[in-house]
């Protein structure tokens, strides 16, 4: 049996502002009705001889995992959690560790989270064409077959054109003519970033090429806590991993791979055009227009709406994306330029590289409405049958008003209802909370006033959902 193994640690800020550090591309429905992590869930129950998959995420994203696992009814999948991310090497590293306690030999599929795959059943014929190499020990590596002289993805130059075969060398993203070169010469694949290996093997690979790493995943493996829902990595020993890819790690030192064919369209999803891609089959012309758009004379284009109207007319081949905070607006061929722009809110410290306007939690979701210098207002939504941690404020008072449902409040010791238009006031230094009995969704607005408004101003007393509790 095969136990994939879907790694859903990265940040995805090429595809900002859409995508944001803590609520990355592959939790985001940017195409069709699934996440990119949801259909990669879902991909894996088009292999016959698969057993649950192995998630492996980042802990800041845990809810994220958990609401997507649960909306598309996913049961029985074990869920491992990384206190910092360290790209895939260690990731796969500790899934391994932790499968190999089953079974040493644990056929392992590592497959990004994030990665389009148009045709499922291909991909799982090919992952069953290497599935006999894979269990005598060697290390499969899935390659698409290109289609273009693309400079943004890594190749693999095979041995022979066969359903599996030797791979002589790895080649990093090239420029435009030897893109070509490769793509006339038939002899090289797109590398997707997909292995099928046995635990131990890659255990062993790790251990002789970067023998620092595996004993860094072993003993964040050996020291993790079981939290109720997910294994939460060891903390200092992630701290003390180094960050690097299976490629890097193991890849390009080892003699062990061999590569199949995947005959189906792939991407990972990288850029505004894969993406446009994506969404429109690759027929070229056509456009992809997302919540509230009105095109007129728009080709070629990527053009999102997250709330407000938006409209354009006689545009070729461009990205437009409006949130609630922000408007990217670029030509197609210039719209990975954005890791410049986002590098450049990086050094401003502008939140807006690491939250959505809407911001997801494990009771639900708050948005905010207005800020301004010691004022904030938020819209809450408390999900049925949820309820905020027992918490105070140091710094801030809130005021809540019920715009929807009805809402249980602790306020000091006392206990008391709320209905719509009802309102009460928390001082700061306040025990409160907020619990939702009803079967619909609880809405309320809330107006904080005080010295500081940052989310780590937040004592919690008792939490249903495992959080820390200060911030």
């Amino acid at each position: 049996m095969i136990v994939p193994v879907v790694m859903c640690g990265g940040a995805g800020t090429r595809l900002w502002p859409l995508s944001r550090r803590q609520h990355p591309k592959q939790f985001l429905k940017l195409y069709g009705e699934y996440t990119p992590f949801q259909e990669a869930i879902r991909r894996c129950g088009a292999i016959k001889s698969a057993e649950a998959p192995l998630v492996i995420g980042n802990e800041s994203h845990r809810f994220l995992i958990i609401d997507d696992l649960a909306e598309i009814g996913a049961a029985g999948i074990e869920v491992m959690l990384e206190p910092v991310s360290r790209n895939t090497a260690p990731a796969l590293a500790m899934a391994a560790l932790h499968a190999a306690r089953k079974d040493p030999q644990t056929l392992l599929l590592a497959m990004p989270a994030d990665h389009f795959i148009e045709d499922p059943a291909r991909f799982a014929a090919a992952v069953e064409r290497g599935t006999a190499a894979a269990r005598d020990g060697a290390i499969v590596l899935f390659g698409v077959k290109p289609n273009s002289a693309h400079t943004g993805y890594g190749y693999i130059q095979r041995k022979a054109k066969a359903d599996i075969a030797d791979v002589v060398a790895f080649k990093e993203k090239p420029d435009e003519n030897t893109a070509r070169t490769y793509l006339e010469s038939g002899d090289y694949l797109w590398n997707s970033g997909i292995f099928l290996l046995r635990a131990d093997v890659y255990i062993s690979a790790l251990e002789r090429h970067a023998p620092d790493i595996a004993a860094a995943a072993r003993a964040a493996v050996n020291a993790a806590k079981w939290n109720g829902v997910s294994l939460e990595l060891d903390g200092d020993a992630m701290e003390a991993c180094r960050g690097e890819s299976i490629d890097y790690a193991v890849m390009e030192h080892t003699s062990l791979a061999k590569v199949v064919e995947l005959d189906s369209a792939w991407s990972d999803l990288g850029t505004w055009s894969s993406l446009l891609a994506a969404g429109t089959g690759g027929v070229a012309g056509r456009n992809v227009a997302r919540g509230d758009v009105l095109l007129t004379d728009v080709s070629g284009s990527f053009v999102h709406s997250s709330g407000r109207l938006v409209t354009a007319v006689g545009l070729r081949d461009v990205v437009v994306i409006s949130t609630e905070d922000a408007v990217f607006v670029a030509p197609m061929d210039r719209a990975h330029e954005v890791k410049d722009l986002v590098s450049e809110l990086e050094r401003e410290g502008r939140e807006e590289v690491e939250l959505n306007p809407r911001v997801q939690r494990p009771w639900g979701w708050y948005e905010r409405l207005a800020q301004n210098e010691g004022m904030q207002v938020k819209l809450i939504q408390v999900n049925p049958g949820a309820s905020l941690s027992l918490q105070m404020h140091q710094h801030r008072s809130e005021h809540w008003v019920v715009v929807h449902g009805e809402a249980e409040v602790t306020r000091g010791d006392d206990v008391f209802i709320l209905g719509e238009q009802e309102s009460t006031d928390l001082p700061p230094k306040t025990l409160h909370r907020l619990r939702n009995r009803g079967k619909t969704p609880l809405q309320i607005i809330e107006v904080q006033k005080g010295s500081y408004l940052g989310e780590d101003d937040i004592v919690r007393f008792d939490d249903n959902y495992g959080r820390a509790a200060n911030g």
